[in-house]
Protein backbone atom coordinates (compact mmCIF):
# COMPACT_ATOMS: atom_id res chain seq x y z
CA UNK A 1 0.00 0.00 0.00
CA UNK A 2 1.62 3.51 -0.85
CA UNK A 3 0.72 6.56 0.36
CA UNK A 4 1.56 10.17 -1.59
CA UNK A 5 1.85 12.52 1.00
CA UNK A 6 3.77 16.01 -1.06
CA UNK A 7 4.54 16.38 -3.96
CA UNK A 8 7.79 13.86 -5.28
CA UNK A 9 7.73 11.65 -1.94
CA UNK A 10 5.74 8.50 -1.76
CA UNK A 11 5.67 6.52 1.46
CA UNK A 12 4.53 3.02 1.60
CA UNK A 13 2.66 1.49 4.28
CA UNK A 14 2.55 -1.43 6.07
CA UNK A 15 -0.42 -3.19 6.85
CA UNK A 16 -2.48 -1.22 9.41
CA UNK A 17 -5.37 -3.92 10.06
CA UNK A 18 -4.71 -6.95 12.18
CA UNK A 19 -7.32 -9.62 11.44
CA UNK A 20 -8.50 -12.48 13.95
CA UNK A 21 -6.90 -15.17 12.52
CA UNK A 22 -3.38 -13.11 12.68
CA UNK A 23 -4.42 -12.45 16.98
CA UNK A 24 -5.06 -15.98 17.28
CA UNK A 25 -1.95 -17.43 15.02
CA UNK A 26 -0.08 -15.01 17.17
CA UNK A 27 -1.51 -16.37 20.90
CA UNK A 28 -0.85 -19.92 19.51
CA UNK A 29 2.54 -18.72 18.25
CA UNK A 30 3.31 -17.66 21.87
CA UNK A 31 2.53 -21.01 23.00
CA UNK A 32 4.08 -23.02 20.45
CA UNK A 33 7.24 -21.31 21.30
CA UNK A 34 7.09 -21.63 24.93
CA UNK A 35 5.38 -24.94 26.10
CA UNK A 36 7.94 -27.68 24.42
CA UNK A 37 10.49 -25.94 25.21
CA UNK A 38 11.13 -27.32 28.60
CA UNK A 39 10.56 -30.61 27.38
CA UNK A 40 13.69 -30.55 25.26
CA UNK A 41 15.66 -28.87 28.31
CA UNK A 42 14.68 -31.97 30.19
CA UNK A 43 15.08 -34.48 27.64
CA UNK A 44 18.60 -33.52 26.56
CA UNK A 45 19.99 -31.98 29.85
CA UNK A 46 18.31 -33.35 32.50
CA UNK A 47 18.24 -36.94 31.01
CA UNK A 48 20.64 -37.72 27.74
CA UNK A 49 23.95 -35.44 29.71
CA UNK A 50 22.89 -37.61 32.47
CA UNK A 51 22.57 -41.21 31.12
CA UNK A 52 25.61 -40.47 28.07
CA UNK A 53 28.73 -40.51 29.64
CA UNK A 54 31.66 -39.33 27.42
CA UNK A 55 34.28 -41.44 27.00
CA UNK A 56 32.62 -44.30 28.90
CA UNK A 57 30.21 -46.15 26.01
CA UNK A 58 29.93 -49.78 28.32
CA UNK A 59 29.03 -46.75 30.62
CA UNK A 60 26.61 -45.41 28.73
CA UNK A 61 25.45 -48.58 27.39
CA UNK A 62 24.38 -49.56 31.13
CA UNK A 63 22.81 -46.41 32.04
CA UNK A 64 20.53 -46.49 29.00
CA UNK A 65 19.43 -49.96 29.31
CA UNK A 66 19.04 -49.73 33.06
CA UNK A 67 16.91 -46.73 32.31
CA UNK A 68 15.12 -47.30 29.42
CA UNK A 69 11.93 -45.41 30.33
CA UNK A 70 13.65 -42.30 31.12
CA UNK A 71 15.34 -42.88 27.87
CA UNK A 72 12.01 -43.53 26.08
CA UNK A 73 10.26 -40.69 27.49
CA UNK A 74 12.88 -38.26 26.35
CA UNK A 75 12.40 -39.32 22.54
CA UNK A 76 8.68 -38.31 23.07
CA UNK A 77 9.71 -34.95 24.40
CA UNK A 78 12.38 -34.36 21.44
CA UNK A 79 9.40 -35.74 19.14
CA UNK A 80 6.87 -33.09 21.34
CA UNK A 81 9.31 -30.46 20.55
CA UNK A 82 9.51 -31.30 16.88
CA UNK A 83 5.68 -31.22 16.82
CA UNK A 84 5.98 -27.52 18.55
CA UNK A 85 7.84 -26.30 16.01
CA UNK A 86 5.76 -27.27 13.12
CA UNK A 87 2.70 -25.54 15.42
CA UNK A 88 5.13 -22.41 15.41
CA UNK A 89 6.05 -22.27 12.02
CA UNK A 90 2.32 -22.43 10.79
CA UNK A 91 1.12 -19.63 13.54
CA UNK A 92 4.21 -17.17 12.41
CA UNK A 93 3.38 -17.89 8.74
CA UNK A 94 -0.26 -16.48 9.33
CA UNK A 95 1.17 -13.57 11.26
CA UNK A 96 3.67 -12.50 8.60
CA UNK A 97 2.02 -13.64 5.22
CA UNK A 98 0.49 -10.15 5.26
CA UNK A 99 3.78 -8.36 5.33
CA UNK A 100 5.27 -10.57 2.30
CA UNK A 101 3.87 -14.32 1.35
CA UNK A 102 7.40 -14.75 -0.12
CA UNK A 103 9.38 -14.52 2.66
CA UNK A 104 7.15 -16.03 4.95
CA UNK A 105 6.53 -19.45 2.94
CA UNK A 106 10.55 -19.46 2.51
CA UNK A 107 11.08 -18.83 6.13
CA UNK A 108 8.42 -21.70 6.73
CA UNK A 109 10.48 -23.77 5.20
CA UNK A 110 13.48 -23.71 6.64
CA UNK A 111 12.03 -24.20 10.35
CA UNK A 112 10.30 -27.11 8.83
CA UNK A 113 14.02 -28.52 7.52
CA UNK A 114 14.78 -27.47 11.33
CA UNK A 115 11.96 -29.73 12.95
CA UNK A 116 12.84 -32.86 10.37
CA UNK A 117 16.48 -32.64 11.09
CA UNK A 118 15.14 -32.99 15.34
CA UNK A 119 12.81 -35.66 14.30
CA UNK A 120 15.76 -38.00 12.40
CA UNK A 121 18.01 -36.86 16.08
CA UNK A 122 14.95 -38.76 18.00
CA UNK A 123 14.85 -41.51 15.55
CA UNK A 124 18.64 -41.73 15.63
CA UNK A 125 18.06 -42.56 19.91
CA UNK A 126 15.59 -45.06 19.12
CA UNK A 127 18.54 -46.73 16.85
CA UNK A 128 20.80 -46.82 19.79
CA UNK A 129 18.96 -48.16 22.16
CA UNK A 130 18.11 -51.18 19.89
CA UNK A 131 21.71 -52.01 19.55
CA UNK A 132 22.54 -50.84 23.41
CA UNK A 133 19.97 -53.45 24.28
CA UNK A 134 21.60 -56.10 21.35
CA UNK A 135 18.16 -57.77 20.43
CA UNK A 136 18.72 -61.66 19.82
CA UNK A 137 19.11 -61.31 15.95
CA UNK A 138 22.33 -58.81 16.51
CA UNK A 139 23.58 -61.33 18.60
CA UNK A 140 26.30 -62.32 15.94
CA UNK A 141 27.07 -58.78 15.61
CA UNK A 142 29.13 -59.00 19.21
CA UNK A 143 28.70 -56.57 22.23
CA UNK A 144 31.44 -54.28 21.33
CA UNK A 145 30.20 -53.66 17.85
CA UNK A 146 26.85 -52.96 18.75
CA UNK A 147 28.08 -50.09 21.38
CA UNK A 148 30.81 -48.80 18.85
CA UNK A 149 27.84 -48.64 16.23
CA UNK A 150 25.31 -47.21 19.13
CA UNK A 151 28.06 -44.48 19.91
CA UNK A 152 27.81 -43.36 15.79
CA UNK A 153 24.05 -42.91 16.12
CA UNK A 154 24.69 -40.98 19.56
CA UNK A 155 27.37 -38.89 17.96
CA UNK A 156 25.61 -38.36 15.10
CA UNK A 157 23.19 -36.12 16.40
CA UNK A 158 25.62 -33.55 16.86
CA UNK A 159 26.50 -32.91 13.87
CA UNK A 160 22.70 -33.01 12.89
CA UNK A 161 22.01 -30.53 15.48
CA UNK A 162 24.06 -27.90 14.15
CA UNK A 163 22.88 -28.39 10.40
CA UNK A 164 19.45 -27.76 11.90
CA UNK A 165 21.00 -24.79 13.65
CA UNK A 166 22.22 -23.18 10.62
CA UNK A 167 18.30 -23.46 9.35
CA UNK A 168 16.39 -22.35 12.39
CA UNK A 169 19.07 -19.27 11.98
CA UNK A 170 18.29 -18.86 8.23
CA UNK A 171 14.43 -18.98 9.29
CA UNK A 172 15.03 -16.39 12.42
CA UNK A 173 16.55 -13.83 10.05
CA UNK A 174 13.60 -14.02 7.72
CA UNK A 175 11.35 -14.03 10.12
CA UNK A 176 12.91 -11.05 12.71
CA UNK A 177 13.10 -8.77 9.45
CA UNK A 178 9.66 -8.95 8.27
CA UNK A 179 8.53 -8.35 12.05
CA UNK A 180 11.11 -5.21 12.32
CA UNK A 181 9.18 -4.36 9.14
CA UNK A 182 5.57 -4.71 10.52
CA UNK A 183 6.10 -3.18 13.83
CA UNK A 184 4.14 -6.31 15.58
CA UNK A 185 6.61 -6.15 18.31
CA UNK A 186 9.25 -3.59 19.48
CA UNK A 187 11.45 -2.33 17.15
CA UNK A 188 14.55 -3.07 19.62
CA UNK A 189 13.18 -6.97 20.42
CA UNK A 190 12.77 -7.25 16.35
CA UNK A 191 16.34 -5.82 15.51
CA UNK A 192 18.00 -7.94 18.58
CA UNK A 193 16.57 -11.02 16.82
CA UNK A 194 17.95 -9.79 13.48
CA UNK A 195 21.65 -9.56 14.83
CA UNK A 196 20.88 -12.81 16.73
CA UNK A 197 19.91 -15.00 14.20
CA UNK A 198 22.57 -13.29 11.81
CA UNK A 199 25.47 -13.98 14.89
CA UNK A 200 23.87 -17.85 14.70
CA UNK A 201 23.97 -17.88 11.03
CA UNK A 202 27.31 -16.67 11.13
CA UNK A 203 28.94 -19.19 13.86
CA UNK A 204 27.29 -22.29 12.30
CA UNK A 205 28.47 -21.96 9.20
CA UNK A 206 31.95 -21.09 10.05
CA UNK A 207 31.60 -24.41 12.78
CA UNK A 208 30.64 -26.49 10.02
CA UNK A 209 33.69 -25.42 7.84
CA UNK A 210 36.09 -25.36 10.41
CA UNK A 211 34.96 -27.48 13.44
CA UNK A 212 38.02 -26.22 15.89
CA UNK A 213 36.23 -22.61 15.40
CA UNK A 214 34.61 -23.62 18.83
CA UNK A 215 37.70 -23.08 20.15
CA UNK A 216 37.18 -19.30 19.27
CA UNK A 217 33.72 -18.92 20.15
CA UNK A 218 32.14 -21.34 22.60
CA UNK A 219 29.15 -23.64 21.19
CA UNK A 220 26.97 -21.99 23.57
CA UNK A 221 27.23 -18.88 22.31
CA UNK A 222 26.43 -19.36 18.68
CA UNK A 223 22.12 -20.30 20.20
CA UNK A 224 21.73 -18.37 22.67
CA UNK A 225 21.09 -15.40 21.58
CA UNK A 226 18.72 -16.28 19.22
CA UNK A 227 16.79 -18.81 21.88
CA UNK A 228 16.39 -15.51 24.37
CA UNK A 229 14.91 -13.66 21.10
CA UNK A 230 12.50 -16.23 20.31
CA UNK A 231 12.06 -16.82 24.19
CA UNK A 232 11.19 -12.87 24.64
CA UNK A 233 8.98 -13.10 21.25
CA UNK A 234 6.90 -16.04 21.96
CA UNK A 235 6.63 -14.11 25.77
CA UNK A 236 5.13 -10.72 23.93
CA UNK A 237 3.08 -12.90 21.53
CA UNK A 238 0.99 -14.77 24.31
CA UNK A 239 0.86 -11.73 26.44
CA UNK A 240 0.45 -8.77 24.57
CA UNK A 241 -0.24 -9.98 21.01
CA UNK A 242 0.61 -8.05 17.66
CA UNK A 243 0.35 -4.13 18.04
CA UNK A 244 -1.05 -2.95 14.88
CA UNK A 245 1.68 -0.69 12.66
CA UNK A 246 0.60 3.22 12.78
CA UNK A 247 0.88 5.93 10.26
CA UNK A 248 3.93 6.94 11.90
CA UNK A 249 5.82 3.98 10.63
CA UNK A 250 5.40 4.52 6.66
CA UNK A 251 8.74 4.64 4.83
CA UNK A 252 9.93 6.41 2.48
CA UNK A 253 10.04 4.24 -0.92
CA UNK A 254 10.81 7.00 -3.42
CA UNK A 255 12.22 10.54 -4.29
Amino acid sequence: MALIDTPGRIYEMTPTEIDDSQRKAAKIAGLAGLLPLPLVVFANFAVHDRLIIAGNLAQTAQNIVANETLFRASIVCDLLYSAGLIVLLSALYVILTPVSRTLSLLAAFWRLVYALIWLRMSLNLFDALRLFKGADYLQAIGTDRLQALAKVYLNARFDQYYVGLLFWALAAIVCSYLLLKSDYIPTALAGFGVIASLWCAACTMTFLVVPDFDKAVNLWWFDTPITLFEVATSVWLLIKGLRPPTIANARLVAA
